[in-house]
Order: structure tokens, then sequence, then C-alpha cells
């Protein structure tokens, strides 16, 4: 079953530092950590991140939920250039109420010089049936919540011209 979780803001930055932002910047100043979900500290095996099909290993802090370390894998699954990017998270290291991967997107549309519409989604993919009402209050109460952290470290790095690190 899936659970899909939709945000949305506007930014006001150009449409570029809007698109690029949430992916080729530090992912480290965009999962800063929120209740139970630790800090990503940082990533490795991630030469060609920002291309279509390129994958990248997430470490994070330590936590009540996690032993810190290596947390899961990141996948850039399609790229249009100022419009769109389509993400999937997996191969989770720890278990995570059933979840089996999270599918992300981030699109950017221009509604007036340096004012960007941001709608921010993702679907939690989960298959253990007995799981589902809490998946569901994960869902639409805790990520939603962590999204919208997420979503303003974002608009910091968009606005304040934080560097890519990342083509």
């Amino acid at each position: 079953m899936t659970f899909t979780v939709n945000v949305s803001t506007v930014y006001n930055c150009s449409l570029e530092r809007a698109f690029k932002s949430p992916m080729l910047c530090d992912v480290a100043k965009v999962h800063t950590g929120f209740g139970l979900m630790p800090r990503i500290t940082h990533v490795t095996d991630d030469k060609d991140w920002g291309k279509p099909n390129s994958t990248k290993k997430v470490y994070a802090a330590k936590s009540i939920s996690q032993k810190g370390g290596f947390v899961s894998m990141d996948k850039i699954i399609e790229r249009v250039e100022n419009k769109y990017w389509k993400i999937e998270v997996f191969d989770f290291q720890s278990w995570i109420l059933g979840f089996y991967k999270f599918a992300g997107e981030w699109k950017t549309t221009e509604i007036g010089q340096n004012k960007i519409q941001i709608e921010y989604n993702y679907t939690l993919h989960s298959n253990i049936a007995l799981l589902y009402p809490l998946n569901w209050l994960f869902a639409k109460i805790f990520w939603k919540a962590y999204m919208k952290q997420a979503l303003e470290n974002i608009r910091k790095l968009a606005e304040e011209n934080e560097p890519f690190l990342y083509d």
C-alpha cells in the first residue's frame, strides 16, 4: 500500500536556485534531524549525483531510531531541468514501520519574477497490512511535519545562494 504526502510553498529566488537546491546542495543542511529522525551527516558514492539513474549512500548520526552510519540509498529517477525531480529512497538499514521505499517528487513552477511555486510530494511504500493504520498516521502526521522542515531548510539554501556541490 502507498501513502502520499504533499506540501507546497513559494520561494523568493530564481527558478534555477529553487530547482537545484534540494538535490545539488549539501543534504546535511536539508535533513537536520526531526524527532526520531536523525540528522544526515554525509553521503558517499555520489560521483555522478544529479544525473538520472545516479545513486548515493546516505549516512546519519546516531539517534533513538538509528544506530548511526549508513542508513539508506538515494536514486535520481528523472530530472527535467527547472521543472521537476523524481527520486527514490530505498535500502533502509533499519526497520521503518514496514516501509521499503519512499518515492519523492520536487516540482518548480515560475509564477512571477523570483517567485517560484514549490510542490514537494512523497509516496511511502509499505507491504505489511497489519501496520497500514500506523503507516497512515506516520505519513500524514510525522512525515508531513518532517517534509515541512526540509522545505524550510531548502528555502534557506535557495534564497541565500548556498553553493551547489554537484552539477
